[in-house]
C-alpha cells in the first residue's frame, strides 16, 4: 500500500505558493506513478553560494522543496559550487564578476548550515555540481555544447536584450544554463524548483534532458518575494531584508513592520499554512492578531519556539507598553567614533546620523538623515528629527534608540 497522500492533495499543497508549473499534467502523471511504485520522486534545488547569508526571499522556494519533502520525495539541495564561478547571468546587464574557488567554498559552507533551519537534515541530499562538472573533459563539453544552438540562448530576454544593444555577453555566460541543465541530466530530476527569473535555464534542463534521452523534468517555479517596503524584490542592498540569522526580537519586529495586505502574500510564501486555512484567517481572525501568529512563526522556524515567544513578549513591551525590552541590544561607542565633540560643560554634541549608523539603525549618514527628516527617530522615547543632540555627561551617556520597530541601548563614553 502507498505510504503517499492522493495525488488531489499533493497537488493542492505543491501548488500553494506556486506561480507555475511546466507543465501540471506532467507533475500529475509523475505523482501517480510515484504512488503506484512506491518510488518517491527526485526533486532538485539547486543554488549558487554567491553570497554568504540568506534571507526570507531565498527560503521561499526552499520552503517548496520542504513541501515534497513533507510529502514523502526525495529532497536534493545543490550547491552550485561550480556554476557559481561562471556566474549567473539572470537579470544582469553586464558580465558578473566571477567569485574566487575560495569565496565559493566559504559561502558553500555556510548553506549547508542555513539550509537545515527550513529541510529535515537525515531527509535531505546535499550534493556540489563540481562533483561532475570539475571532472568534464575537452570532448565532454563539445558533446554538451552540440546539445544547444546560439539563437535558442538569445531567446533568453537579458542575452537578446545585451545583443540589441550591443553590450558584451562573455562565452562563459553562454554556458551558465547549459551547465545547470545538465545538473538536472546528472542527478535525473523528475522535478527543478526556482525563482520565476530562473523559468529560462529551468527549461534548458528540460531540453537537454531530452536530448541525454531521459524523461524531462517538471519545472515548478516560485514568485519572487517583495521585501518590507511592499514593492521591490527582497534585498539586502536595497535595505528592505530580513535575514535569517538577524536577532528573533529584530526578525519579529520587521515582520510586524509589513503591511496587512502583504502580510497574507507572507503567510502564502513563507509558512506552511494551507490555503484554505490562510482563507478563514482573513475572515475570522484581527489583523494584528495574524500578523502576531506569522511574525511567532518566522522566528520559531529560525530560532526556536521559545525564542519566538520571548520576542513576541519583548515586541509588546517595547511597542505596546513602550518599555525597553530586557534582550535589546547594547552597542559601546567612544565619543569620537559619532563625530562628538565636548563644550565648556562637559556636555557632548553629537551626530544623530552617525550615531545610528554605528547602533546598526541606518545602512548609512544619508539613510540615517533620510530617517531622521521622516520623524522615524526616537531617542530616550523623544521624536527628534535634529542632526545633532547634546548629551549630558562626563564619563558617559546612555541613551534608547529607536527607529522604527527597532531600538538599540547606545552606551556613549568620553574622558
Amino acid at each position: 500500500m502507498s505510504t503517499f497522500a492522493p495525488v488531489d492533495e499533493q497537488i493542492v499543497y505543491l501548488k500553494k505558493g506556486s506561480a507555475e508549473i511546466i507543465r501540471e499534467a506532467e507533475l500529475r502523471a509523475k505523482l501517480e506513478k510515484s504512488r503506484t511504485t512506491g518510488k518517491p520522486l527526485r526533486v532538485k534545488l539547486g543554488m549558487d553560494p554567491t553570497a554568504p547569508d540568506l534571507h526570507l526571499g531565498h527560503t521561499v522556494v526552499l520552503r517548496k522543496l520542504k513541501h515534497f519533502q513533507d510529502l514523502g520525495h526525495t529532497a536534493i539541495f545543490l550547491i552550485g559550487d561550480f556554476t557559481g564561478m561562471i556566474g549567473d547571468p539572470t537579470g544582469r546587464s553586464a558580465t558578473r564578476p566571477p567569485l574566487s574557488r575560495e569565496q565559493i567554498e566559504q559561502n558553500a559552507e555556510t548553506y549547508k548550515a542555513q539550509v537545515f533551519k527550513i529541510l529535515a537534515p537525515q531527509k535531505t541530499v546535499i550534493d556540489f555540481n563540481r562533483r561532475w562538472m570539475g571532472q568534464f573533459s575537452a570532448d565532454d563539453f563539445v558533446r554538451l555544447m552540440a546539445k544547444y544552438t546560439v539563437s535558442q540562448l538569445l531567446e533568453r530576454e537579458d542575452f537578446h536584450k545585451r545583443f540589441q544593444e550591443e553590450k558584451p555577453i562573455s562565452v562563459h555566460e553562454l554556458l551558465y544554463p547549459l551547465v545547470q541543465g545538465y545538473d538536472s541530466v546528472t542527478l535525473e530530476a523528475d522535478v527543478e524548483l526556482g525563482g520565476t527569473d530562473q523559468k529560462f535555464n529551468l527549461l534548458v534542463g528540460r531540453e537537454l534532458q531530452r536530448a541525454y534521452g531521459q524523461e524531462s523534468q517538471v519545472v515548478l517555479t516560485t514568485p519572487i518575494l517583495e521585501g518590507l517596503d511592499g514593492v521591490q524584490k527582497m534585498s539586502k542592498s536595497l535595505g528592505n531584508a530580513i535575514g535569517i540569522h538577524e536577532p528573533p526580537l529584530e526578525m519579529y519586529g520587521k515582520v510586524m513592520s509589513i503591511s496587512d495586505g502583504m502580510m497574507w502574500r507572507y503567510f502564502e510564501l513563507l509558512t506552511d499554512v494551507q490555503v484554505a486555512d490562510i482563507a478563514n484567517m482573513k475572515t475570522a481572525t484581527h489583523p494584528m492578531a495574524a500578523k502576531k501568529d506569522l511574525a511567532h512563526r518566522i522566528v520559531a522556524d529560525f530560532h526556536s519556539p521559545e525564542a519566538a515567544v520571548k520576542a513576541s513578549e519583548d515586541w509588546a513591551k517595547q511597542f505596546q507598553k513602550d518599555e525597553v525590552p530586557e534582550s535589546v541590544k547594547e552597542v559601546s561607542l567612544e565619543l569620537t567614533e559619532i563625530g562628538g565633540t565636548v563644550d565648556e560643560s562637559s556636555r557632548a554634541l553629537i551626530r544623530l546620523d552617525r550615531l545610528l549608523v554605528k547602533c546598526g539603525l541606518a545602512e548609512s549618514s544619508s539613510d540615517a538623515s533620510r530617517k531622521l527628516k521622516q520623524g522615524s527617530v526616537r531617542i530616550d522615547n523623544e521624536v527628534t528629527k535634529e542632526p545633532r543632540i547634546v548629551v549630558p555627561g562626563p564619563p558617559a551617556a546612555k541613551l534608547t534608540v529607536r527607529v522604527g520597530k527597532q531600538v538599540r541601548i547606545a552606551v556613549i563614553c568620553w574622558s
